[in-house]
């Protein structure tokens, strides 16, 4: 934690599963295909990544939880350095918790939105790859999201369903993330 940069910006947190798409969603909110390193490996990002965004904003994309391509030493150490991050980060503005919508909740996301209501870290479920399910399941899926959001005191109330492939979703994300901005300026 000493080692991360002191920023005044208000920060993002994408959190997940590895492989969930943390990287593909920070870059499609920012319309690069390169900001934030993709791979189709689980584990690829291993350390904590800060992309400022025009001076008011700082993105932040963790490395993933649950299963990884990684020695497991290597795996415990950044996710508890992810942890340490989520808890105890005073600019942190938001968590986004991304969850693939094609699994739908773990037991390893709950986990991490207990720890976040702990926390008081307020947090936004965003679910990644919805191009990849039929308009009935992900309605399904959106039941379930509002079911699981009422029992976490810090989960904002409904989920956003996104798409890095197709970029449905990303406006809505981009708009959610650039209110957060601009209520940090007002202060």
């Amino acid at each position: 934690m000493a080692g991360l940069p002191v920023t005044s910006l208000p920060e993002i947190a994408f959190a997940g599963r590895s492989n969930v798409g943390k990287s593909s969603v920070i870059n499609a909110l920012t319309g690069q295909t390169a900001l934030a390193r993709t791979s189709n490996t689980p584990g690829r990002t291993q350390q904590v990544n800060f992309f400022e965004l025009g001076r008011q904003l700082m993105l932040v994309d963790l490395p993933g939880y649950g299963y990884a391509k990684a020695p497991k030493g290597v795996v415990k150490a950044w996710t508890g350095l992810a942890e340490q991050y989520l808890k105890g980060r005073p600019s942190l503005r938001r968590a986004c918790l991304l969850i693939d919508a094609r699994r739908g909740f773990m037991a390893s996301d709950e986990a991490v939105m207990r720890a976040l209501d702990e926390a008081a870290v307020s947090f936004l479920v965003v679910l990644t790859k919805t191009d990849k399910l039929k308009p009935a399941a992900l309605e399904r899926l959106m039941g379930e999201c509002e079911t699981v959001l009422k029992s976490h005191v810090a989960a904002y109330p409904l989920a956003l369903p996104t798409s890095a492939r197709s970029g449905h979703g990303i406006a809505e994300l981009r708009a959610h993330l650039g209110a957060l901005a601009g209520a940090a300026a007002i202060h």
